[in-house]
């Protein structure tokens, strides 16, 4: 079953992940391969642009040269890495979604594309491995989307300069996330090109669906029985709906009975699944077995969105990964396949 990303210490959220494949020649990222140490290639030296600082919302970050050792922890941000031309040396290893070895599809893809060397696998499945990150030698340690504590943001820094999310955990955009990592590493002008890049695929592919433009949406996920958890406004793959066009259904803020916990999701009990008002039900699950159990239950069978197609299930761990936390790098991976499921339940609107 595929956990959420939870807001607390241990309730990390790093076994879904998101990530995927972007073209970045056209970004004038030319002959960035990186080698074992992990080393920016030739696209953008980025040295005048140090000493920069950072602010998070666990502390401001002062990066004083341009880094050459990079870790990431979370999500999302090596795929931001790698898109930049540069081969992490130590990143978190995705049991969810990735291969034998811990690799996202996306990502092993670039980093293969880039020449490089696989970085040093993070074991993500508990605590922050502090150990590993002092073995790995970063020159920096890029978080921006991530559940760190203001404890462990202390700890790793000192190990290396810590860059954290802005505002709250597992809530920045991957808009903000590139930016972030961009400002981090001296290639801001980059990083932009890769955020225009993809919104004018966003864009692109949102103008030949226009069945999908202004219709409402409830994204959920039955990760408990008799449970679903619903994503907030803020979650970003909420916001990546929002970019092609679809609206939040006012359900998803008119039973939200826990506001201000600090979460990016909320549960909502089966019993009231009749009080769901929404045009699409989007949901993710790691197989069909687990649609189908879910479509099962008569509560489930009895909403509208079931009984009249209005439902689009994310099928597939690797393409959950990708969905869950979209990236500059993940969005064109899964974007092809991602539209025309929503398309095809839009259609179905009444």
């Amino acid at each position: 079953m595929l956990p959420a990303r939870r807001p607390a210490r241990r309730r990390s959220r790093i076994a879904l992940i998101a990530s995927a494949v972007v073209a970045t020649a056209a970004l004038a990222l030319t002959g960035c391969s990186a080698g074992a140490e992990g080393s920016a290639g030739t696209a953008s030296d980025g040295s005048g642009a140090f000493p920069v600082t950072v602010k998070s919302a666990l502390g401001s970050t002062t990066i004083d040269e341009k880094p050459k050792r990079i870790a990431t922890w979370g999500w999302g941000a090596q795929d931001i890495v790698l898109a930049l031309g540069i081969v992490p040396v130590a990143m978190p290893k995705f049991t969810y979604g990735g291969d034998s070895k811990g690799l996202l599809p996306w990502d092993k893809d670039r980093i293969q594309e880039l020449k490089g060397t696989t970085p040093e696998l993070l074991d993500a499945s508990g605590d922050v491995p502090f150990e590993q990150f002092v073995a790995a030698k970063p020159d920096v340690i890029l978080a921006p989307y991530s559940g760190l504590t203001k404890d462990e943001f202390a700890k790793l820094s000192k190990i290396a300069p810590v860059v954290a999310y802005p505002e709250k955990p597992w809530s920045t955009s991957w808009r903000d996330q590139t930016a972030i990592v961009g400002k981090a590493l001296g290639m801001t002008k980059e990083a932009d090109a890769l955020v225009t890049k993809t919104e004018d695929e966003i864009t692109s592919l949102a103008g030949k669906y226009p069945v999908l433009k202004d219709k409402t949406f409830f994204y959920a996920a039955a990760n408990e029985p008799g449970k679903l958890n619903v994503y907030r406004a803020d979650d970003p793959r909420v916001q990546l709906l929002n970019d092609l066009g679809l609206k939040n259904s006012p359900s998803i803020d008119g039973l939200d009975g826990s506001k201000g916990d600090g979460s990016f999701f909320y549960q909502l009990s089966y019993e009231n699944l009749s009080k769901i008002d929404t045009d699409l039900l989007v949901m993710y699950f790691e197989n069909q077995a687990a649609v189908d159990a879910f479509t099962s239950d008569p509560l489930v069978a009895a909403m509208p969105t079931i009984k009249e197609g209005r439902f689009a299930p994310l099928v597939g761990q690797s393409f959950v990964a990708a969905t869950s936390a979209p990236s500059v790098l993940s969005i064109p991976w899964m974007l092809d396949r991602y539209v025309p499921q929503l398309a095809k339940a839009a259609d179905k609107v009444q």
